[in-house]
């Protein structure tokens, strides 16, 4: 074999081995390109997640912001009423109604934590002299706080208002007197006045008093009849103050407070002012007197 022919084989394998190193990067490189698209691609997506992150948050901050911004109705102080025939101790009512203090009648009421009331006649008859009359109402009425209405302290003293006012411009009233009444809830108003019917002259009495997101009134009336001697206004509003304490003090008791002031617990929905105002307590009175 010549010398030119034994280096062919070495140059060959010189060849071969070039090629196979050539190979070998254009893998390498090759092998390269989808990891770099891949991180290229990891980096992209990790980009578009800060965005979603950054998006998330905002969204997240508006509606914590939408939330604040959201009024705040501070729930009513109390949440039921007591039994309305049972607000009244049984020596006041000898007082104010002293043939009657057994003759309570419980009204109908669709929601007895929210409203009721309770009525009391009384006939002493003395005979040929004639006989005193007396007729007393109590009336309980609850507001609870809502989004919608308000809070329920303020309807409340909506009513309060209205109350008073209706008890000052009963048709036929002579005499009327308004007066501020002290130690009954957190406001109270006597109002009283002579109303002249055919049975007699009649004094009539409305007290009413607010109690936190409570309104209580009072109707009490009084008439000499038959010849008896007429009642004093001054004896029967003084009679019908003290019962709108004790009525006040009930309410108090019944949602676990001894003072005119309530905590905070909420309450169930109850009924608008324009529900009841069409039965007051002051014209109901002298319808039934």
């Amino acid at each position: 074999m010549s010398e030119g022919t034994m280096h062919q084989p070495a140059q060959r394998e010189h060849s071969d081995q070039q090629r196979a190193k050539r190979l070998s990067r254009l893998l390498v490189c090759a092998a390269a390109v989808p990891v770099m698209l891949i991180a290229a691609g990891c980096s992209s997506d990790s980009g578009s997640g800060d965005g979603a992150g950054k998006e998330t948050a905002g969204l997240g901050a508006t509606t914590s912001a939408d939330a604040t911004a959201a009024p705040t109705v501070q729930a009513a102080a109390y949440k039921k009423l007591p039994e309305p025939c049972a607000v009244l101790s049984k020596k006041t009512l000898t007082e104010l109604v002293p043939k009657g203090a057994k003759s309570g009648k419980e009204g109908t009421s669709s929601d007895v934590a929210s409203r009721g009331s309770c009525s009391w006649t009384s006939l002493d008859n003395n005979g040929v002299k004639g006989s005193q009359f007396r007729w007393l109402n109590v009336s309980l009425l609850r507001f609870d706080s809502s989004q919608t209405q308000g809070e329920g302290d303020k309807l409340a003293a909506a009513y309060y208002a209205k109350q008073v006012q209706e008890a000052q411009s009963v048709t036929g009233a002579k005499n009327a007197k308004s007066e501020p009444v002290a130690g009954a809830g957190d406001e109270a108003t006597a109002v009283r006045y002579d109303l002249k019917k055919k049975e007699g002259a009649f004094k009539q009495q409305t007290v009413v008093a607010r109690v936190e997101n409570v309104v209580v009134t009072i109707d009490y009336n009084g008439a000499g009849l038959a010849g008896e001697k007429t009642p004093s206004a001054d004896t029967l509003t003084k009679a019908a103050e003290k019962a709108v304490k004790e009525a006040v003090a009930a309410v108090t008791s019944a949602n676990g407070t001894g003072s005119g002031t309530g905590s905070d617990t909420g309450a169930s929905p109850s009924s608008s002012p324009s529900k009841t105002a069409s039965a007051s307590p002051s014209s109901s009175a002298t319808k039934k007197s």
